[in-house]
């Protein structure tokens, strides 16, 4: 008889190594700390505040170590713009400075940094309070994530939609890229809900949603709930002949899940009706029309009896 492994699988994905940037205009201290903080974390540097700001823009660390005395660009400078940019503004930053003053860790704090390693620093007080703040910050993103995600569905909600999208039309605005999204409803939810119940509703909601990001091919683009029966989707980049596939393949998925629905028109089983709008490369045009654009698509899907694709 074949033996089974009794070891379990692991279930928790692995933890990353957490990434520290360290600002010292000293290269000694930078080399100290690096050599108390690389073997468990990863660690970059830079020397001077605008160094400092440009890294953190653009690698995003979890955590700052900051000088408080540097030339040019202090570390009071740098941490007030750091918190001042909606990019770096939740990076938590520890000063290390020689100051032992009380003023000079008030004004510190009320910057937003979030601690204080005096020099010399020993590097027990420097390991244990990186990991507490590192916990911190672990916990805190924990707890955003979730906040961004639809209770029924495991799909990004409503809110998490809207920040999307202002960033993805920012960025197609400002880079000149083309940006479409679409609009997906459940035809005619509201019958299957009568007849079925609300909880054969809200199965249906989740075989919906987890079938639907089968059709979505790049990490660049999102799939969310937009409330009750309606999805939306955002494809940063996709000019419309990309969107219309991807529609096109929505509204096929669902139709292959096979959820029986005794109340619709548009077939005998659950469909979609799907409406497209896109922001052609230069074209002026503001987020809300963009969605209005998609709206009415998905007025005249419906109209022209549901389990369609149309564009606007």
């Amino acid at each position: 008889m074949e033996r089974r492994s009794t070891v379990q699988p692991d279930l928790e994905p692995p933890q990353k190594r957490a990434r520290v940037l360290l600002v010292d205009d000293v290269p000694t201290n930078i080399r100290l700390l690096t050599r108390v903080l690389a073997p468990d974390h990863d660690v970059m540097a830079a020397t001077n505040g605008e160094d400092a700001l440009h890294l953190a823009a653009r690698e995003l660390p979890d955590l700052i170590l900051l000088d408080v005395e540097m030339p040019e660009l202090d570390g009071y400078a740098v941490c007030s713009r750091l918190k001042a940019s909606p990019a770096t503004a939740a990076i938590p930053v520890i000063f290390v400075t020689a100051r032992t003053d009380e003023a000079d860790e008030i004004e510190g704090l009320r910057l937003g940094a979030v601690d204080y390693i005096t020099k010399p620093f020993r590097e027990a007080i420097v390991l244990a309070r990186v990991q507490t703040h590192l916990e911190l910050k672990r916990y805190r993103d924990l707890l955003q994530d979730r906040s961004y995600i639809d209770g029924l569905t495991g799909v990004p909600n409503r809110r998490r939609f809207d920040e999307f999208l202002q960033r993805a039309w920012s960025t197609a605005r400002g880079a000149g890229l083309p940006l479409s999204l679409l609009m997906i409803d459940v035809d005619h939810f509201k019958a299957f809900n009568d007849r079925l119940g609300h909880l054969a509703g809200d199965e249906c909601l989740r075989q919906v949603a987890a079938a639907l990001p089968s059709c979505i091919r790049r990490d660049s683009d999102l799939l969310a709930r937009y409330g009750g029966e309606e999805f939306s989707c955002v494809l940063p980049g996709a000019a419309d002949a990309s969107a219309l596939e991807v529609a096109r393949c929505i509204q096929s998925r669902v139709l292959t899940l096979g959820i029986p629905h005794p109340e619709s028109s548009a077939g005998r089983v659950v469909s979609v009706s799907v409406g497209l709008s896109t922001m052609a490369v230069g074209e002026e045009l503001r987020i809300e029309d963009l969605i209005e654009r998609a709206d009415r698509a998905l007025y005249r899907a419906k109209q022209e009896g549901r389990n369609r694709v149309c564009a606007g």
